[in-house]
């Protein structure tokens, strides 16, 4: 196999994966079913990936360095961070776009007591992210001191994952875009 192969084919295995571990979590993660999904023989999957934990870790890390790219990125391109704010239940709402899916490190972290350490990390750092991008957007926003920025991004965090989570439960978007539009009438995010 050849090394643009081999590179090819654990691209697809990480994109089917993060598409079954959004729709079922890590313990829907089944090598022989990835292994359909993507074409290839069960086997394969273990030249690139040495366990199911390498597999999970490789994907919720990946998961995390995307939305850390993505997020950035809005920052950057925007340059006003109220509406980066106001953005960025957009990068959550993506998902229940896309099949009703979750959260893939949303997800993950409700198995949090059955993950592998080596996952748990990549899991944790998701949350980790988000929470330390929110606090410097509402610093530079300036919404608080240092510690008040912070207790902020976490209940944004929490509420916008929650909400999530209550949408994908009913199968229904549009209950996820009236919790958004409740946390801004309660001014938790700028309007």
């Amino acid at each position: 196999m050849t090394k643009d192969a081999s590179t090819n084919s654990r691209e697809r295995i990480l994109e089917a994966a993060t598409r079954i571990a959004q729709a079922h979590g890590y313990g829907g993660l089944n090598f022989r079913a990835l292994a359909e999904e993507v074409g290839i023989k069960a086997a394969s999957i273990y030249h690139h990936f040495e366990s199911k934990a390498d597999l999970g870790a490789a994907v919720a890390r990946r998961y995390w360095e995307n939305t850390q790219t993505a997020l950035d990125e809005m920052l950057l391109k925007s340059k006003d961070p109220l509406n980066c704010l106001r953005h960025y239940p957009e990068t959550f709402r993506r998902a229940l776009a896309s099949g009703n899916r979750i959260c893939l490190c949303s997800f993950m972290a409700a198995e949090i007591d059955d993950l592998p350490e080596v996952v748990k990390k990549e899991v944790l750092t998701f949350a980790d992210v988000n929470i330390a991008w929110l606090a410097k957007v509402l610093s530079a926003a300036g919404t608080g001191d240092a510690r008040e920025c912070e207790q902020r991004a976490r209940a944004i965090f929490a509420a916008i994952a929650g909400a999530q989570l209550i949408a994908r439960s009913r199968a229904d978007i549009a209950l996820y875009d009236g919790l958004i539009k409740g946390y801004r009438k309660a001014g938790l995010l700028p309007a």
